[in-house]
């Protein structure tokens, strides 16, 4: 499967960066493959090591930290003599600290090795680590689902996916009959979502999604539930993990979406409850989209911590999680779980053009969903599940604050009036350019 992350892989190749690459992103995302596969094709050889599946090599690491003798330790292990020029892919390195420990000497050594290490907790075993952690010595980039963008690739709407980008920066309508085709795949992919076997399955099934298997998505949500006992403080931590992530879909649902956490339990607080919220944002399972108190550039620096709303990293997997029916997300269907699961979407695929997430909501009178920065300034963008076209919101925002220009994001049409620009939902991953 085509990944854009691939690209980010080659960067570090043909730059001769120093610093050994961490990938971070959840259980199944594609990490072990994508790698494997970039080894295969830029390399004549290499080393993979699975620090869970081969225990035996957790000694290499705990023995001592320079990059030889690990090297040479490595080789005794596998048989034969490691180059120091080889690369070396350590999956699942989040099981051993030591190793980690090492990619600080690696990175300081005169030689240039190549070394990747990867894992599915990797986020959260580098925000607790119990050492300190080699910052500035390892390069670290995650890897999120599948977006819509690779989606197209996989089901071989090469020609769609280049026609929604021309469109998109000529601000032209599609024809209609490629719009409704366009709209129709993107309800697929909220189904589906960006999982890999997912998608896979999908396509093995020719692109139906009444033959969909969403027992994929049900086991995905097992795994990821049996991962929060993994790197707790406590198995009461364990519990707060997963309360909060069954949550998710209750916050969504309601009217107001910003999470609260008497939401999970009865009479929960921050205190309580916000570092099992810091595991699962540092797992990479959840998209948290903070607000905004002030609608200019840096958005960081008027981000409110206590106001925010939590999203599932997969958009397939709410659906699948809060038992959401193919027919719910059909036009006909009038729902604010079907905002919810829109507004998910996009939240997603901001993050995986590594978008900043910001929403902006002053009063009871304006809400925008999202804050994006451009080159001429924040730009506000409403989305909305359906056509519907009248914000008084947006309105209201553009006369205040005079942004560069605004976005409506839908399943209208491309089009222009003013400054305003209607973006389909399906052409959220054009985002990554200005218009």
């Amino acid at each position: 499967m085509f990944r854009k992350f691939y690209q980010k892989l080659m960067d570090w190749q043909v730059q001769n960066v120093k610093e050994p690459l961490l990938v971070t992103g959840v259980r199944q995302v594609g990490k072990t493959w994508l790698i494997r596969q970039f080894c295969k094709e830029q390399y004549p050889d290499y080393i993979y090591i699975n620090l869970e599946s081969q225990p035996e090599f957790l000694s290499v690491f705990e023995e001592g930290l320079q990059p030889e003798q690990i090297l040479r330790q490595i080789g005794i292990l596998m048989g034969k003599s490691v180059h120091p020029q080889t690369p070396i892919f350590i999956d699942e390195i989040q099981q051993s600290e030591a190793a980690i420990n090492a990619l600080k000497y690696f990175c300081e050594a005169d030689a240039n090795y190549r070394i990747i290490g990867a894992g599915s907790l990797l986020g959260v075993k580098i925000r607790r680590f119990s050492s300190s952690f080699p910052v500035g010595k390892v390069r670290i980039q995650q890897l999120r689902p599948m977006d819509f963008e690779e989606f197209l690739i996989a089901c071989g709407q090469d020609a769609l996916r280049e026609a929604i980008r021309q469109s998109y920066h000529e601000s032209r309508p599609l024809p209609e009959g490629i719009h409704q085709k366009a709209i129709q795949l993107y309800r697929d992919y909220l189904f589906v979502g960006g999982m890999p076997q997912a998608i896979n399955n999908y396509i093995d099934h020719d692109c139906s999604v009444l033959e969909f298997d969403r027992k994929i998505q049900q086991n995905l949500l097992f795994s990821y539930s049996a991962d929060m006992t993994k790197y707790t403080t406590s198995a009461a931590e364990g519990v707060k993990i997963n309360e909060i992530y069954q949550s998710i879909p209750r916050q969504l649902a309601r009217e107001n979406p910003k999470f609260t956490y008497k939401e999970v339990r009865s009479k929960a607080n921050k205190r309580d409850f916000s570092s099992s919220l810091d595991w699962l944002g540092a797992s990479g399972l959840v998209e948290i989209v903070k607000k905004a108190t002030f609608p200019q550039s840096p958005l960081k620096a008027f981000a409110d911590d206590d106001s925010f709303k939590v999203y599932l990293s997969d958009v397939g997997l709410l659906c699948a999680m809060s038992g959401l029916q193919y027919r719910d997300l059909l036009p006909s269907q009038h729902s604010i779980f079907k905002g919810a699961v829109t507004e998910n979407y996009m939240a997603d695929a901001l993050a995986c053009i590594e978008s900043e997430l910001y929403y902006y909501k002053p009063d009871y009178s304006m809400e925008i969903d999202f804050l994006l920065v451009r080159e001429g300034g924040v730009v506000p963008a409403e989305v909305r599940s359906g056509r519907h076209k009248r914000s008084t919101s947006l309105k209201n925002f553009v006369q205040k604050w005079t942004p560069p220009y605004a976005m409506r994001i839908s399943e209208t049409n491309f089009g222009k009036t003013d400054d305003l620009y209607s973006i389909p939902l399906y052409a959220v991953f054009c985002l990554d350019e200005e218009i």
